[in-house]
């Protein structure tokens, strides 16, 4: 385990950043990733230390031989592929111009959920509602990579940093509204608005999940 111990607290985000010369959203990333597999527990109020039986943890992983997933990508990674496909996926949904009844039940899925504080509902919402745009641009290609993604934002990894980016106060019901901006272009036949409206919240989520 290095310098630490279990039981030892991690120094902060940005002491970790300067000593190991790397951005925030790196450290972050990995921090949950370490979460993830039990190796490091958060306290709220206190930080993140390093698990009791963290060595065991690690130990048995290596001899495990245990491999990456294909679906587990850095969540910066995903989201800088979302940055350049969503907002031409968008463009192309509002070119075919329809209302999508699937669609809308999801965003009032999320305004419940929003409502009723379900972070796990609203996360479904938000995954499959992005899927969804790809669907109603009838490109089965599309789909398929859209398919790829959601599989990803089903993976622990991401799942722990949207929730915690999602537990600020008006973050998800900010995002509802985003998504609904994006449907409603989509729906008006307004490809340039749909593409403006899916960077916009592509741009937001990325800030609030890898760099704040």
């Amino acid at each position: 385990m290095g310098l630490l111990k279990p039981g030892e607290r991690l120094p902060s985000e940005r002491d970790l950043a300067q000593r190991l010369e790397v951005g925030r959203s790196s450290v972050r990333e990995a921090i949950a990733s370490l979460q993830v597999h039990g190796v490091i527990e958060t306290r709220p109020g206190s930080g993140s230390f390093v698990a009791a039986d963290a060595v065991e943890r690690v130990q048995a992983a290596a001899s495990a031989g245990v491999a990456a997933s294909p679906h587990d990508a850095s969540p910066s990674a995903v989201l800088e592929a979302r940055s350049l496909l969503e907002p031409r996926v968008a463009a192309l949904a509002a070119e075919r111009g329809r209302p999508d009844p699937y669609a809308e039940d999801l965003l009032a899925r999320m305004d419940r959920a929003t409502d009723g504080g379900d972070r796990a509902d609203w996360n479904e919402g938000d995954r499959l509602f992005h899927r969804q745009i790809a669907v109603m641009t009838d490109n089965p290609v599309l789909v398929a990579l859209a398919d790829h993604i959601a599989a990803v934002m089903d993976q622990p990894l991401w799942q722990r940093l949207r929730d915690e980016s999602v537990a600020v106060p008006g973050r998800a019901r900010l995002h509802a509204a985003e998504h609904r901006m994006i449907y409603e272009a989509i729906v008006d036949g307004d490809a340039e608005a749909a593409a403006f409206y899916a960077t916009q919240h592509i741009q937001r989520v990325r800030r609030y999940m890898t760099l704040e």
